[in-house]
């Protein structure tokens, strides 16, 4: 590590929903920061930024570019999900990752790796379980089987050649800059157009009995942070979550109250022969608490009011 008190980081991803706020809450708190990612972003970031396609640019180049900074620890947020076929999905998951593995063994003093995983790679858990990190993943969705995938090359490494490295999954992650095609997404949205145009907002639901871990943004940036400084008796996967189950459509309604915004909701039933993804997943954050000293302090009531915040422009209150 360089001799500067404080880590040189560089977030992979930076430019995303997790990865913007991870660099937000680095700079206030002094490090040099080095956002990595294939396009420019549209507003500025804090730090410096370096243009690199992380599925397709030789490992050669990001090792040439950590090297140059000095970069001590590497948060990987970059993936993708929405919008890619599974052949794009391999590249952006997968393949990137081994990528990046590559680049940390050409150096002669790797930087720490901190890679976000996600509660996805569990997929089915019978109601009532909380999943542990020993629990068997059975991943369902092909998204859940290529990070699942990720987490396996990096835990080889950490096993196989000392790397330093942690991977945190992740449950869902609520907050302030939701992605506009999630479900959350979507719905602040139409709230907002609604509240706009001084209307009510028509809202068409399904069921969303499925019950997941929820988690706020804001908690699950500390615990990222938690994990930036090496820890050797930590394990290499930690589970980041809220340790809680709740349905989607406790978090949907949360989202209508805080709005404040009239809707007219028209209940519609699920598509046939869509059966749930996961019924159930909570996730037992026990051995985070050890590891990094992280408990999650934030409600889902804050969480959603920060998400309506900033898709409305409005001030409404995260107390509670």
């Amino acid at each position: 590590m360089s001799s500067s008190a404080l880590p040189r980081i560089a977030v992979l991803g930076g430019t995303g929903f997790i990865g913007r706020t991870i660099l937000g809450a680095l700079d206030e708190r002094g490090h040099h920061l080095l956002t990595i990612a294939r396009k420019a972003p549209a507003e500025p970031l804090p730090g410096e930024f370096a243009r690199l396609d992380l599925t397709l640019d030789p490992p050669a180049d990001l090792a040439a570019l950590l090297t140059e900074h000095r970069i001590d620890v590497v948060i990987n947020a970059a993936g993708g999900m929405w919008g890619l076929t599974d052949e794009q999905m391999v590249g952006a998951n997968v393949g990137m990752v081994s990528r990046l593995l590559d680049a940390l063994r050409s150096m002669p003093a790797a930087p720490r790796l901190v890679h976000l995983g996600t509660v996805h790679e569990y997929g089915l858990c019978p109601i009532g379980v909380s999943l542990t990190e020993d629990s068997e993943p059975k991943p369902s969705m092909v998204y859940g089987q290529l990070k699942l995938q990720a987490t396996e090359l990096i835990k080889d490494a950490v096993r196989t050649e000392g790397l330093d490295a942690v991977v945190l999954r992740l449950g869902n992650v609520v907050g302030a800059g939701q992605p506009g095609h999630s479900l959350l997404g979507v719905m602040a949205g139409k709230l907002a157009t609604a509240q706009a145009a001084g209307a009510t907002a028509e809202l068409a639901l399904q069921p969303l009995t499925a019950q997941r871990d929820f988690v706020d943004l804001q908690d699950t940036v500390d615990a990222i942070i938690a994990a930036i400084p090496s820890n050797p008796a930590s394990p290499s996967v930690l589970n980041v979550g809220l340790g809680k189950a709740s349905s989607a459509r406790e978090l949907v309604e949360l989202l209508i109250e805080v709005s404040g915004v009239p809707v007219e909701i028209t209940e519609v039933p699920a598509p046939d022969g869509s059966g749930p993804e996961t019924e159930w997943q909570q996730l037992d954050i026990t051995a985070a608490g050890k590891a990094l000293g992280w408990q999650p302090e934030r409600s889902l009531r804050s969480a959603v009011a920060e998400l309506w915040n900033a898709a409305s422009g409005s001030r409404t209150s995260t107390a509670g």
